[in-house]
């Protein structure tokens, strides 16, 4: 079975995003990811920059268990800076879709004072389901 999108009749369309998603078989959960490198090195300060390499980091762990991105139904986004990421909107999507393709899970967006890690400036988690 294929990941399904729920969209509850008249309700406005989401944009970027699934309200939610009806998936079976394997779940993979994938603990939060930053824009570092896989030797934990940031490369850039740059926001944008930072969360395709968290998506990058996401993918890389779903493809480690068989998956790809159209198999993630869940995004948690944490942002430390909510007007940055809001007036990059418009890369936002660009970035997303470079690593992400056109596969729009359910997904939150939480902001936070700050991460962990002092440089990073988005830390994302996700869950996947794999056909059984």
């Amino acid at each position: 079975m294929a990941n399904i999108s729920l969209h509850p009749e008249g309700w406005k369309p989401a944009k970027g995003y699934a309200n939610g998603v009806v998936a079976e078989g394997r779940t993979i959960y994938v603990g939060g990811q930053i824009g570092w490198t896989a030797n934990q090195v940031f490369e850039t300060d740059d926001f944008i920059e930072q969360m395709q390499q968290a998506l990058r980091n996401i993918v890389d762990v779903v493809q480690e268990a068989g998956g790809e991105p159209k198999d993630i139904v869940r995004l948690t986004w944490f942002v430390t800076d909510k007007k940055e990421y809001l007036a990059k909107q418009s890369q936002v999507g660009k970035a997303y879709r470079d690593v992400m393709g056109y596969n729009f899970p359910a997904m939150t967006m939480v902001v936070v004072a700050d991460l962990i890690e002092d440089q990073a400036k988005i830390e994302i988690e996700a869950t996947a389901v794999l056909p059984a």
